[in-house]
């Protein structure tokens, strides 16, 4: 599926979409950037096993925690896995960017993933962080929900891979995503 337009306004179908195809594919597990938590509340009771993540506590600020403690707390009530951590793309890379300029490996493998659109890369990244925490199981497909900046837009089936072997993931399908036409 191919959206007209990127952003918000394609959550719920977006959902929907990701709901129905892990259904179809048999996939316990569905991963979830959602900053604010609203776009994983949307997510419980599907019956599969969802984890949350988050920008990194300080990303819209120093000290700065975009999700509320009650929504924090209400997807945990819900058996939600809630991951606030550095993300695998950004981090000490996009430091030194901002200290010093120039463009390092992690940066240029963000803006090549964001060929296919940035909920795509957003997606496969939070998939390996998801991985990497332990929060999903090692060399199984997920589907991953992520967006264009606010909402979900983008769905894709993944096989992630941990970040010290980031180049063994896979992209298995794209369920949806904006077209950019």
């Amino acid at each position: 599926m191919y959206w007209e337009k990127k952003g918000p306004g394609n959550t719920g179908e977006t959902v929907k979409l990701a709901i129905a195809r892990a259904n179809e594919l048999s996939l316990k597990h569905i991963v979830v950037a959602s900053c604010t938590g609203r776009t994983a509340e949307a997510f419980i009771g599907c019956g599969c096993e969802i984890v949350c993540v988050t920008h990194h506590v300080g990303y819209a600020g120093p000290g700065k925690d975009e999700m509320e403690p009650s929504t924090r707390e209400k997807l945990t009530r819900a058996g939600v896995k809630v991951l606030t951590t550095t993300h695998l793309l950004a981090g000490v890379d996009r430091a030194v960017r901002n200290k010093f300029g120039g463009v390092y490996p992690a940066e240029i493998m963000a803006q090549t993933l964001r060929i296919f659109g940035q909920g795509i890369k957003v997606c496969v990244e939070v998939a390996s962080m998801a991985l990497d925490a332990g929060l999903i199981p090692h060399w199984a497909d997920v589907v991953s929900v992520g967006g264009t900046g606010t909402g979900a837009d983008t769905a894709a089936v993944i096989l992630p891979a941990h970040s010290n072997h980031f180049f063994d993931t896979r992209v298995r399908e794209i369920i949806c995503k904006p077209g950019y036409f």
